[in-house]
């Protein structure tokens, strides 16, 4: 039988009860891997553990909160002895302009994007003893220039600057860390704007490819950049947008 590409290999994934976590998590399932899940809403966590079967393990964790971050890492290492692939999909989606954005609104947005890849990394990294690799989720919007994303344009742009100076910081250590940058995404994240006929009608004249993502385009690309086979990738910012981010639609 041939070896499969994330066989005996454990990956950790934050935020893995999301749209985008989830179909990851089925994808490197599949693909031989030992999973360590970690989210917010615990039943989510355990019906997906349950799915996928004794190589899953569901931890609740708040990621903004640093001290869970690390505990959940040394719970990982503890069950599984090692860690060779961390994910965080944590993420929010505010849009309104910057004049009506509250002050917890902000806090907010940047604690769930950004603090969050924070903490995934400072702890992931100390728990990767034989390196590996890193990936964080961007968004197409932290690279061009789109109206009321000020919030989380700000916050996921903060996730792209992290990601290049980490893979500076640890390739030394045989730690890779790149991130994806998707556009819109059909979630239930995205919902409040997926639902909307006005607001998916113009999101779709937006993308090149004249459709919006599902979690599997993103999954397949964190999988690609978690997968040993291509172990000379670092410090890389990889568009899963359907043109979002670098052509205009006719």
């Amino acid at each position: 039988m041939p070896v499969l590409p994330f066989q005996d290999k454990v990956i950790v994934v934050i935020g893995a009860a999301g749209g985008i976590g989830a179909a990851l998590c089925r994808l490197l399932a599949a693909e031989g891997a030992r999973l360590m899940l970690g989210g917010r809403d615990a039943g989510r966590l355990q019906a997906l553990a349950d799915e996928l079967g004794s190589e899953a393990t569901a931890a609740p964790v708040d990621a903004t909160d640093s001290s869970a971050v690390q505990q959940f890492f040394a719970a990982a290492k503890s069950r599984h002895g090692q860690v060779d692939g961390v994910v965080n999909c944590a993420g929010s989606i505010l849009l309104k302009p910057a004049h009506q954005t509250s002050d917890a609104e902000w806090l907010s947005t940047v604690a769930t994007n950004l603090h969050t890849a924070f903490y995934t990394l400072r702890h992931g990294v100390g728990a990767m003893s034989a390196g590996g690799s890193i990936v964080l989720v961007s968004t197409a919007a932290a690279r061009i220039g789109l109206a009321n994303h000020e919030a989380v344009a700000a916050s996921k742009a903060g996730v792209i600057g992290l990601t290049l100076s980490a893979a500076a910081t640890y390739a030394p250590r045989k730690i890779r860390v790149n991130c994806v940058a998707p556009g819109l995404v059909e979630t239930p994240l995205s919902e409040r704007i997926t639902r909307n006929e006005a607001s998916r009608n113009a999101s779709l004249s937006m993308h090149a490819l004249g459709r919006l993502g599902q979690p599997e385009d993103v999954a397949a690309a964190i999988a690609f950049l978690l997968n040993p086979a291509n172990s000379w990738i670092t410090g890389q910012v990889l568009g899963v947008d359907g043109g979002l981010g670098s052509l205009r639609s006719r």
